[in-house]
């Protein structure tokens, strides 16, 4: 059976995958400058005999085809960028470029995409349709790489039926796995703002127009967005994590800068939200005496998972796996840009384990301490090529 060969085949490149991986981790490279990542992966297709072709400048597309007769495409999907932290791990393949980490898993997520590809070019024959292989960079960073390759004609020629992406998650042991169908992660967009008043002598507030003061009222009035607004059937967030008023003890300063964000997972009330956010800050401000410049940058939609195919593809993961090691999922507010995937064709998103408490392997992504659990691996590339061909009616 298909099955047996593919858990074979996944047990004898576990060691392959390790150490790419583990190169990848020590050779991060941030969004949109995968340069050396895509090289290697280059090279990684060419020794398994695969012809690609480069998309978004970094990004590398693959096609392989079963010698059964189909018709049939299903497109897995890595990301490849790392992110601006500096690494705090003490381990043999620790960042080698200060300041640049894979702190997301995105080394596991190529690793085992590479991986995947060696199962799947040493079974052709065992099944029909095409399998395209998505290396996509800038996951991490507007406007995102998956945008890019998609205006770039990455789901065309041929067109996948399904798209699949498999994401590390710390919450999750290792040899587990987690699906949930429908809506499963937020729209994120990117909020930038400038309260202006006019600054002066702080034991003299009566001659300024105290901007500090009207940012306190803004923050404070605009929860009511999510609160009073929102749908409470449908989740909203929205928080501000930078604000720089840069007076003294004394010293009211003529302005004040913050950053946020505001995710949410219904379109139709993300641009209603937009303006209602920008309207009442900048109302606020206008009635205070001074003015507020609110800037809105768009960013990823909501990542939904296509019932039927996540039905379908949770079923073959019990299958691979066995129905213990398959989780539900809940709804999470982060935002991947995946979701542009999900927005454009039939996409099931799921997520691989990664944790292992006794060895101290639980932080959260996105931490200069994140690591993963290389166990993983020995079900992150053959659950990865099963789906893939059971999607394609093998």
């Amino acid at each position: 059976m298909i099955k047996e060969k593919i858990q074979q085949l996944s047990a004898d490149i576990f060691n392959d995958v390790v150490a790419n991986r583990r190169h990848l981790h020590s050779h991060p490279e941030l969004s949109f400058h995968e340069v050396e990542t895509s090289v290697f992966v280059a090279n990684k297709l060419e020794e398994l005999g695969l012809e690609y072709h480069k998309m978004a400048d970094t990004g590398l597309v693959a096609l392989i085809k079963g010698d059964k007769p189909s018709d049939r495409v299903v497109a897995l999907r890595a990301d490849m960028d790392a992110l601006p932290i500096l690494e705090a791990n003490d381990v043999p393949y620790k960042s080698q470029n200060p300041g640049v980490m894979h702190a997301c898993g995105h080394d596991a997520h190529t690793s085992s995409l590479l991986g995947t590809a060696k199962i799947l070019t040493q079974l052709k024959s065992e099944f029909g349709g095409t399998i395209k292989l998505i290396f996509q960079p800038a996951e991490e960073k507007l406007p995102g790489g998956a945008s890019l390759m998609i205006k770039e004609g990455v789901l065309e020629n041929p067109k996948p039926q399904a798209v699949l992406g498999q994401h590390v998650m710390p919450l999750i042991d290792a040899g587990k796995v987690g699906f949930r169908a429908g809506k499963y992660m937020a729209s994120t967009d990117e909020l930038y703002v400038t309260v202006r008043g006019k600054g002066g002598h702080g034991a003299q507030p009566q001659q300024n127009v105290d901007p500090v003061i009207i940012t306190a009222h803004i923050l404070t009035a605009l929860q009511t967005i999510v609160s009073r607004s929102a749908d409470p059937k449908s989740p909203s967030v929205l928080s501000f994590g930078k604000v720089i008023a840069n007076g003294a003890t004394n010293v009211i300063p003529n302005e004040v800068y913050l950053e946020g964000t505001f995710r949410t997972m219904d379109e139709k009330w993300r641009s209603e939200a937009h303006i209602k956010i920008k309207k009442m800050a900048e109302g606020i401000a206008e009635a205070m005496g001074g003015s507020c410049e609110f800037n809105i940058m768009r960013g990823y939609p909501f990542l939904i998972n296509e019932e039927v195919l996540t039905a379908a593809t949770r079923g073959h993961a019990e299958d691979y796996l066995g129905k213990e090691n398959v989780l539900d999922l809940d709804i999470w507010m982060a935002a991947e840009d995946f979701a542009y995937y999900s927005q454009a064709a039939d996409s099931c998103f799921y997520r691989l384990g990664t944790r292992n408490e006794a060895r101290g392997i639980t932080s959260s992504v996105h931490t200069p301490t994140f690591d993963v659990e290389e166990d993983a691996f020995k079900i992150s590339t053959g659950l990865m090529a099963y789906l893939a061909v059971k999607q394609l009616g093998n």
